[in-house]
């Protein structure tokens, strides 16, 4: 298997640890820039990027590769927090590397993607095949938020918001865009022991909460809560979704003090 270099990892807090997996054409910081110093109040947070150019990844050597980044920031048995992609490689960590991860919070994830969203990610790799930002953001912001979210957004301000995804789309997105087409955790989800929080979104257009909830559903002992959200729920509704994963680490702090 093809070793998978990391672009960075950050290490924030103190505490039991928790490890960042991120979403496709995301990052740490945009998916989770909100939520580590929440996080981090009690825990060791560790987050690590994807890679930053287009090398093929396989779902084995990008789990394998944030475990191993968590282990090398002294983290030995860790939970993981998981957005989109990210609920993939963190439930295959978890079968991957059973003495290490102790905990899962899935969000707008999951265990294979459908044919709505195989196409739209279809569409955003053309987009970005043939260089064309411009496309790949209005892409974005037509499936990846929910309708009221974009329906509220003042006219005049919509060539802005356009221009700044076009302009922040992170290296390796067309590598990860096409890990979303082939990943496949479906026999992984029976194999999973651990506590796990899966978290729908119920207005989300890439990823049907369907999705979330057959994830809840083949993970034995998982608990499933939705959230009135699109996709990107750190930016649509932040507040609500802090305080789904707060509690689920607030739960597994109060058991461990007996």
């Amino acid at each position: 298997m093809t070793n998978i270099s990391l672009t960075q990892t950050q290490v924030t807090g103190s505490g039991p640890a928790v490890v960042l997996a991120h979403g496709g054409g995301g990052g740490i910081d945009a998916n989770f820039g909100s939520l580590i110093p929440l996080l981090a109040a009690d825990h060791l947070v560790i987050g690590s990027d994807y890679p930053a150019d287009d090398t093929p990844l396989t779902l084995d050597g990008l789990a394998d590769a944030l475990v191993a980044a968590a282990v090398a920031n002294g983290a030995e048995t860790f939970d993981i927090v998981g957005f989109s992609l990210g609920t993939t490689v963190a439930i295959r960590a978890a079968v991957r590397h059973p003495e290490r991860v102790t905990g899962l919070v899935l969000t707008g994830g999951f265990a294979r993607v459908d044919n709505r969203a195989r196409m739209n990610i279809e569409l955003w790799q053309r987009a970005l095949a043939a260089g064309d930002r411009e496309s790949f953001a209005r892409y974005v912001l037509l499936a990846a938020f929910s309708n009221e979210f974009v329906n509220a957004v003042p006219e005049e301000q919509l060539p802005e918001l356009l221009a700044q995804i076009a302009a922040d789309v992170p290296g390796g997105t067309a590598a990860q865009a096409a890990l979303i087409e082939t990943a496949d955790v479906r026999a992984d989800l029976a194999r999973i022991t651990v506590p796990t929080l899966v978290i729908g979104l119920s207005e989300d257009l890439l990823a049907d909460p369907a999705n979330a909830r057959e994830q809840a559903a083949g993970i034995p002992g998982a608990r499933y809560r939705e959230l009135a959200s699109g996709h990107v729920v750190m930016v649509e509704q932040p507040d609500a979704w802090h305080a789904a994963v707060l509690e689920f680490f607030a739960e597994r702090r109060a058991l461990v003090r007996g």
